[in-house]
């Protein structure tokens, strides 16, 4: 207000033409005039009233404006976040903002109107100036300001750096052809990363149904082919953590966040989804669902759809269609139990589970697809660590979700698995050539492809598909890790470490990163750091299997035997269950016909670590011999 009143008096403070402006101590210098003509002023400079201005100073109305703004822009940031967390509608923080705005001018009308004296408070004309204490109200009043500005300039140094600092993602350290894919390019505009709802319900057990309403909602964006849609292990790695929307965003390398919260009672439900520009943290759309949960595939129809139009993305008429969903909410509901325990782990007794619920799930609708896809690959894992027979049932759930749905990747992935203990690398392909068309960022179907290329000696294009993957998940750590394996196949030994240590980065805690920058650094010939690496490996089997390789490298096979009666002392069955990785400690140790022993049993066992057979530089004292030659006929694999 006051830079408005200086600018109109400067405006109006021409001196008429032909003036002469009066000489400094002339009689006009000293004649009362109370409101001289504009004009008047010294030597050729304007005179600017201020005296509106300085009644404003005061009367503090001035010091009232800058205390309020800064109390608003304190309140604002915190009553969105509450709001989020009760749930309340997107509409309320607009509200909060209007009343605000209006507030201000009759804020600023009160302080010119009304004065504090020590009788209490009373209209300004009627405050004798010479008992009034404007000038101790200003003090306080400044007083207050600098509290004011102290706790905002305090609040906003610890949600900025303090807060982000601690709660964002890790960032990699170091710039390598792994992130090249995400980071040399700017953020896809079409691009959007769906975090898990959040359970508002009462009892709060309703978790899986939160996480599944999401992935569902994920997994129909991923479809259209132009938006980019981060993988589920990635969105979901943010769960539990209070990380600002531009460090996800950031993290996920997208420019839009779609977040809700489910409630669910009964058979009712209120669902909130609300998209938020990751720049600005501007919401782009947003909208609340009460309605039946037999009406739970519209609503995730409904969000994909406003979603979609919100990015203004281009959609094919089809790209959303449902063709495999159950119309029995029950069996739904035992479909998200099963894929929220597959999520979590693959140990023996969780994909019991899994196979439990989704048995009952098919037992009610023998047509869900989904639950067909997802059953063969439960069966598929089990096959690996318990009988041979769970490949038969993970062959005939593949081949039930195809049958009932061919435009399911998920289908198409658990049958290239399948396929895969056949050694038909073919069909393998073909299976997940089928998949990643019909969900080009298909991160599971991307790195079993890049598995299926490097097991056929396509070095290049395992890496290229290996890459794409870890740009469709790129906080899965496990993905940094294959990528690794394929570098370290393909000799690449420094860009293999640097893709380990994104593993650690993301997940310190994780398995097998250590080991495979154990077995990197011996590859690059420094066994006494190799053997250091492979004691800071998490999962204490390979950690063992690691100090194996290790101390063969320095020469003390007497301690790499102890150590493999150790493993086998604590692990009992080991060796039959893991017969590659015995296969690998043979050869790397010189013991030839040990190895092609336990090679052997892997084949019969149909190993799935048989896949880097054909490369792999802990083999590479076998390369020579015949018998290599052979196996890899028999594996079906090209020398």
């Amino acid at each position: 207000m006051g830079k408005k009143s200086a600018s109109g008096g400067g405006q109006g403070a021409k001196e008429p033409l032909g003036a002469v402006p009066a000489p400094p101590g002339g009689p006009q210098a000293v004649a009362p005039n109370p409101e001289p003509p504009l004009g008047h002023g010294h030597g050729h400079h304007p005179h600017i009233d201020f005296k509106l201005f300085e009644e404003l100073k005061q009367r503090n109305v001035v010091r009232v404006a800058l205390l309020y703004l800064v109390a608003c822009w304190l309140i604002l940031d915190p009553v969105h976040v509450v709001f989020h967390m009760l749930e309340v509608p997107a509409w309320a923080n607009r509200l909060v903002l209007i009343l605000m705005a209006i507030g201000f001018p009759a804020v600023l009308l009160f302080a010119w109107a009304f004065e504090i004296t020590p009788e209490g408070l009373k209209p300004t004309i009627e405050v004798d100036p010479k008992k009034s204490i404007r000038s101790l109200t200003g003090r306080r009043l400044d007083r207050a300001i600098i509290v004011v500005l102290v706790l905002a300039l305090g609040y906003f140094v610890a949600d900025k750096f303090w807060l982000a600092k601690h709660e964002s993602v890790q960032e990699s350290v170091a710039t390598t052809p792994i992130s090249a894919a995400s980071s040399s390019s700017a953020v896809p505009e079409k691009s959007i990363a769906v975090l898990p709802f959040v359970d508002m319900s009462e009892k709060k057990d309703q978790e899986y149904f939160a996480d599944g309403m999401a992935e569902e909602i994920l997994d129909l964006l991923s479809r259209v082919p132009e938006l980019h849609v981060p993988a589920r292990t990635s969105s979901f790695y943010f769960k539990g953590k209070q990380s600002t929307i531009a460090d996800i965003a950031k993290a996920l390398n997208v420019a839009n966040v779609l977040e809700g919260s489910v409630r669910k009672s009964g058979n009712t439900l209120r669902i909130t989804a609300q998209l938020v520009r990751a720049d600005n943290g501007y919401h782009l759309w947003s909208h609340t669902y009460d309605r039946k949960l037999d009406d739970i595939f519209k609503i995730q129809d409904e969000i994909a759809g406003a979603v979609v139009q919100a990015l203004k993305v281009s959609l094919l008429e089809a790209s959303l269609a449902r063709t495999s969903a159950t119309q029995s909410t029950e069996a739904y509901t035992l479909y998200l139990q099963a894929r929220s325990i597959y999520s979590h782990g693959v140990a023996q007794a969780d994909l019991e589970k899994v196979v439990a619920y989704l048995q009952r799930a098919l037992g009610l609708d023998p047509t869900f697809a989904p639950a067909w896809a997802l059953l063969s690959r439960a069966h598929s894992w089990l096959a690996q660590i318990d009988t041979p027979q769970e490949r038969d049932e993970a062959r005939r759930a593949a081949r039930q979700a195809l049958a009932l749905d061919p435009k399911l990747p998920d289908a198409h992935t658990a049958m290239a698995v399948v396929y895969g203990y056949d050694w038909d690398w073919a069909a393998e392909q073909a299976q997940l050539q089928q998949a990643l068309t019909l969900d080009p960022g298909n991160a599971a179907a991307l790195d079993l492809a890049g598995f299926s290329s490097l097991s056929q000696g396509h070095a290049e294009q395992s890496l290229e598909l290996l890459r794409r993957s870890v740009v469709s998940d790129p906080i899965n750590s496990y993905r940094y890790v294959h990528l690794a394996i394929a570098l370290w196949v393909a000799g690449r030994f420094d860009e293999a470490l640097v893709a380990t240590r994104k593993s650690l980065d993301l997940n310190p805690t994780g398995s097998y990163a250590h080991y495979f920058a154990g077995v990197v650094i011996l590859a690059k010939g420094d066994p006494e750091l190799a053997l250091s690496e492979m004691n800071l490996e998490a999962d204490e089997q390979m950690r063992l299997q690691g100090r194996v390789l290790a101390y063969h490298a320095l020469g003390r096979d007497g301690d790499g035997n102890a150590t493999l009666a150790d493993l086998e002392k604590r692990y009992a069955g080991y060796a039959e269950k893991n017969p590659y990785r015995l296969a690998e400690v043979h050869a790397y140790r010189g013991e030839i016909d040990q190895a092609f022993t336990w090679l052997d049993r892997a084949f019969r066992q149909r190993d799935p670590l048989l896949f880097v057979v054909r490369h792999d530089p802990l083999l590479k004292n076998l390369w020579p011999d015949p018998r290599y030659k052979a196996f890899l006929h028999k594996m079906k694999l090209s020398e």
